[in-house]
């Protein structure tokens, strides 16, 4: 019986689930939507997207309902919170209405290109990975449109990240991933931290857990509209939570 519920598992139709966390994103999100959209049907892969907006001033909600209408609410999965309460809860609540078997994070701001979707499934069917990375500091991954110091700090960050935890990834502070839902579950409940060092913590604990994890190289690009929410008070928050993590993993 075990065998035959293993072999229907394995027949269903996989289903992404992409958690589309935004704040403030009113002009950038219509476009990523459209090109996830052409993304998923090009490549023939079932889908939705979970827009889990944290009470955006701006007018985002608004935006979302109307591509709502465009695409379907079965395609479109509105999940808004009345605030800002940060990163790592945005992806625990949209994980909770996800119907997809894996689960897709990334930003809403276009500096995460849907075209490498394709590849992180393919990747994920090749090695059966548990998780698959989009990794800026391998391959042919880069970071185009930062200027010098933005560069800067993400290299000094991931080159403190990788000398104190040693996580075996090459790109610890991104957040461009797939996960399997049954192992971003277990993820999550292992992790404390829900701030800017959410994502470098689930990856220490899938290494502990022993979960296999790919690697993607990808372009990351600067947002073309709004603001960067990268500022002095994030950088002492990531900080203060690698030091952290340095002391309890």
């Amino acid at each position: 019986m075990a065998g035959d519920s293993r072999e229907r598992g394995s027949l269903r139709r996989d289903k992404y689930s992409v958690l589309l966390p935004t704040y403030n994103e009113r002009e950038n999100l219509p476009l990523i939507v459209w090109l996830l959209v052409q993304s998923f049907t090009e490549s023939g892969h079932d889908y939705e997207i979970i827009i889990i907006d944290d009470g955006s001033p701006d007018g985002t909600l608004e935006v979302a309902q109307q591509l709502e209408k465009i695409y379907g609410s079965d395609k479109i999965v509105l999940r808004p919170r009345t605030k800002k309460l940060g990163l790592g809860t945005a992806y625990i609540h949209g994980m909770q209405h996800a119907t997809g078997n894996f689960i897709i994070i990334m930003d809403a701001d276009l500096s995460h290109h849907p075209k490498f979707i394709p590849e992180f499934i393919r990747k994920q069917k090749e090695g059966s990975f548990d998780i698959v990375s989009g990794t800026r500091y391998k391959g042919n991954g880069g970071v185009y449109g930062w200027d010098l110091k933005r560069k800067l700090i993400s290299r000094v960050a991931n080159f403190i990240t990788q000398v104190l935890l040693r996580p075996g990834a090459s790109d610890l502070t991104g957040s461009f991933r797939l996960y399997r839902k049954e192992i971003l579950q277990k993820l999550v409940e292992k992790c404390v931290s829900k701030g800017y060092v959410f994502q470098m913590e689930m990856i220490i604990r899938a290494r502990q857990l022993d979960y296999t994890i790919g690697e993607v190289p990808i372009s990351f690009v600067d947002r073309v509209y709004g603001e960067s929410k990268l500022g002095g008070n994030e950088i002492v928050s990531f900080l203060k939570g690698l030091l952290t993590l340095f002391a309890t993993t």
